[in-house]
């Protein structure tokens, strides 16, 4: 006999999500505030964010950053993540000039 499986409150599964868009959020402020090169950093850690959540969370508690399996989540996410904040710290002046 197996054991009934637990339901997860409907909040709980997009709280990686909008941890992950609140950060992202914050970035996008940064950058209209003309903090461009700070705002980029910050969307940046917003994607390490998501590879740490996926790495640690089961496929049933990722929610909505769950994409493909995990590796390649993880390896995309963190990726994209190094490649923003590498972009964004060797960009020299440029029209918003920080």
């Amino acid at each position: 006999m197996s054991t009934p499986h637990r339901r997860r409150h409907p909040v709980l599964v997009h709280l990686p999500f909008g941890m992950v868009l609140a950060v992202v959020a914050l970035g996008l402020f940064r950058i209209v505030l003309y903090h461009w090169r700070q705002g980029t950093v910050l969307i940046g850690i917003a994607l390490f964010l998501a590879a740490g959540l996926r790495a640690l969370l089961t496929d049933e508690q990722a929610g909505l950053i769950l994409i493909r399996g995990r590796g390649v989540d993880v390896l995309t996410y963190s990726a994209f993540g190094a490649c923003m904040i590498l972009v964004a710290m060797t960009i020299e002046g440029g029209p918003l000039g920080n």
